[in-house]
């Protein structure tokens, strides 16, 4: 019997035995636009199956909710959405569950990094720059052009942290995209960072949920903001909101399930239904994030792939977010951020 032949015949028997005792799953997202195109993709479909009920819920990315009920062993939730920096921290932290990669079939049909040790990246997003082009005479280009009040003046919005935060500030002091992180790895290279923040804070409107952005700069807000590339492609048909891919920075977003938490085995059943190519399809045409897994790509039609960060030319001169990075200096980084912005 030839691999591919058992792991159907075992993907077949889970579903069967599943079906006989589907349990309820709580599903924690980031909400908004990325949630809607969840349900369609993923809840409802899952659901569809016979496989049990999705309980879904929102939040920020608050790891601190995690951690507590990992702590006091009161774990409600069964996946939670996160990043990939957050992903590598908890994982070392133990309070995400270990999962075996076999569980998802061959790691070659993914995105490269989508399978990590607690967690399957299930969608690939950009960090980018937006603006409204009703209101502004002059397109721009670069973080450059963000931090330049003169030539293009008004408010800008960016995201509370220092993630994604201090890449934009060194691009637009001149670090070009690929040596971000080197220099952002030194001490001189946060000062920096911070320096350039500074000139620009006056001008700042902080953002902290993805559904603010597209708001800020329809309503006249902000002329320019940082913004999840989904977002901003889910209000293009009734808006003239544009992306800027240059100096964009890409990562995962993944399923991790908390430590401890109930149902464990429906939870790493309903991951490995999520990143199914059929899934992965509905996923992305619904919301202009890449698929993690690669097969999915021949199933979208080409409008749908004009919007996705992962084409070849949208993902030029964008850089991939240094998980090890921040996974090492998040915790100080954002106490310093968090110092800096309440000054």
């Amino acid at each position: 019997m030839n691999k591919h032949l058992k792991l159907t015949a075992l993907t077949l028997g889970l579903f069967a035995a599943s079906q006989a005792i589907a349990a309820d799953l709580t599903v924690v997202a980031f909400g908004g636009a990325n949630k809607a195109a969840q349900v369609k993709a993923f809840y409802e479909p899952w659901e569809k199956a016979g496989n049990g009920k999705i309980i879904p819920a929102d939040y920020n990315g608050e790891m601190a909710k995690v951690k507590a009920m990992v702590d006091t062993k009161s774990v409600s939730w069964n996946l939670v959405e996160v990043e990939s920096p957050e992903l590598a921290r908890g994982c070392d932290e133990g309070m995400f569950e270990q999962l075996d990669p076999a569980l998802f079939g061959d790691e070659s049909d993914y995105v490269a990094g989508a399978i990590q040790p607690c967690g399957v990246g299930f969608f690939v997003w950009s960090t980018v720059m937006a603006y409204n082009a009703d209101k502004l005479k002059t397109a721009p280009t670069s973080w450059a052009d963000f931090w330049d009040t003169q030539k293009f003046p008004g408010k800008r919005g960016l995201r509370k942290g220092a993630k994604y935060t201090l890449e934009f500030a060194l691009m637009a002091d001149g670090v070009a995209p690929k040596d971000v992180y080197k220099v952002l790895g030194t001490k001189e290279g946060q000062d920096r960072a911070f320096k350039k923040l500074d000139a620009l804070k006056p001008n700042i409107q902080w953002w902290e949920a993805g559904a603010q952005p597209p708001q800020y700069l329809a309503s006249g807000d902000v002329v320019m903001s940082s913004a999840y590339n989904g977002r901003i492609a889910a209000v293009q048909k009734e808006s003239n909101l544009k992306v800027v891919w240059n100096g964009g920075i890409y990562d995962f977003d993944a399923w991790a399930i908390p430590k401890g938490a109930k149902n464990l085995e429906d939870a790493k059943k309903f991951i490995a239904f999520s990143i199914q190519p059929e899934q992965q399809k509905v996923f992305s045409s619904n919301i202009a994030y890449g698929p993690a897994n690669s097969k999915a790509v021949a199933l979208l039609t080409d409008e749908v792939k004009k919007d996705m960060p992962t084409t070849p030319e949208n993902i030029a001169n964008q850089v991939q977010i240094d998980v090890v990075f921040w996974a090492d200096n998040s915790e100080q980084l954002e106490q310093r951020f968090n110092a800096w912005a309440a000054k």
